[in-house]
């Protein structure tokens, strides 16, 4: 399929990539001399690779960093509840050799941003009950992120809010530190596994609809 213009005694074959509709001072015509014109699909960026393509594997890689950080919490939770170690010298399993580390704001609120970009950027992978259960860790996870970003604000500018000697977060005020993140990091993980059940095993109704391979049994 070509493009001649439509002008009597001249023809100019041009070859059209934008589409074959009928466009003014030209017609598409047939012409015997091209056989077939494939117009190859434009490449995916990165963006949409990470969720149809490369959803699963990227969503495997997300976990281990997300377990990664459990480990760390739940070691820290042993040290003081079990090992009776106080809570100043329980830093968790990195916390054992770089303590220096582990008492930084800068860490724990890179964690946080890394945890809310993640979410983020694999959510377009999700369709349905899936989606909605994502979407519900990432608001959580908004808020823990700028909870993390009141304490690095104050550890960077050596003013801490309230009066305190410490760098303190809003419901820091009412719970202790060590517990009030155990919290926040259930309170996120436990939708994030619920929308990843669905992302895997949608209903019968959802079955089918999405564009990765993280449904058991389908592949896109």
């Amino acid at each position: 399929m070509v493009l001649t213009e439509a002008t009597p005694g001249r023809i100019i074959n041009k070859v059209d990539l934008r589409g074959w509709e009928q466009r003014e001072g030209y017609t598409a015509v047939s012409n015997p001399g091209i056989q077939h014109i494939t117009v190859a699909p434009a490449d995916p960026g990165f963006y949409e690779k990470l969720n149809t393509r490369w959803h699963e594997r990227s969503l495997q890689i997300f976990m281990v960093i997300v377990l990664g950080h459990w480990l760390e919490h739940l070691v820290q939770a042993y040290q003081i509840y079990v090992m009776g170690w106080p809570r100043p010298k329980a830093l968790g399993l990195l916390g054992l050799w770089y303590p220096w580390l582990i008492q930084t704001e800068a860490l724990h609120y890179g964690y946080a941003l890394i945890m809310l970009i993640g979410i983020w950027v694999l959510r377009k992978g999700f369709t349905g009950r899936a989606l909605t259960w994502w979407t519900v860790a990432l608001v959580i996870q908004f808020w823990h992120h700028i909870e993390h970003f009141l304490l690095i604000y104050q550890a960077t500018t050596h003013h801490n809010f309230w009066g305190k000697p410490v760098p303190c977060s809003v419901l820091q005020l009412v719970f202790p530190r060590v517990e009030l993140h155990l919290f926040y990091n259930s309170i996120v993980f436990i939708p994030m596994v619920i929308g990843m059940y669905y992302h895997m095993f949608p209903p019968e109704s959802e079955a089918g609809n999405m564009n990765c391979t993280c449904e058991w049994g389908h592949h896109a």
